[in-house]
């Protein structure tokens, strides 16, 4: 499995990248394996100011519903419109095309309290 050594993950399987204040995030490799197919991504959380470990939005394989939780405080400013159509790009290309929410950081250095991807793979096997 693959889990870039540039970006940082939580235990909810959520990973963040983050370039001065602003972070892309979306979910591993492992989590959209253990999901399945994915057919549908809700956020609507667009504006909201939220607060590490809450909830932005789900994601529906053909099984199962799971919650998406913010790595870290901030205020979502943009959601991947591609996943509206093609919901299936967080199983093809998680780290890339299939990224979910990018948000505004309330503080950057808190991405540091991730967990690295050598922790990440630890937990995951």
């Amino acid at each position: 499995m693959n889990f870039p050594s540039n970006l940082r993950y939580t235990k909810d399987h959520e990973w963040i990248s983050i370039e001065g204040n602003i972070a892309t995030i979306g979910i591993t490799e492992f989590a959209q394996g253990e999901l399945g197919d994915i057919v549908y991504v809700d956020i609507n959380t667009v504006g909201k100011p939220l607060n590490a470990e809450e909830v932005f939005g789900t994601v529906e394989a053909v099984k199962t519903v799971s919650d998406l939780f913010l790595p870290i405080a901030g205020t979502v400013t943009e959601v991947n419109t591609a996943l509206e159509k093609a919901p299936e790009l967080v199983n093809n290309d998680p780290y890339g095309e299939g990224w979910m929410v990018k948000v505004t950081v309330n503080n950057p250095a808190d991405v540091e309290q991730l967990l690295s991807s050598d922790a990440y793979k630890a937990i995951v096997g």
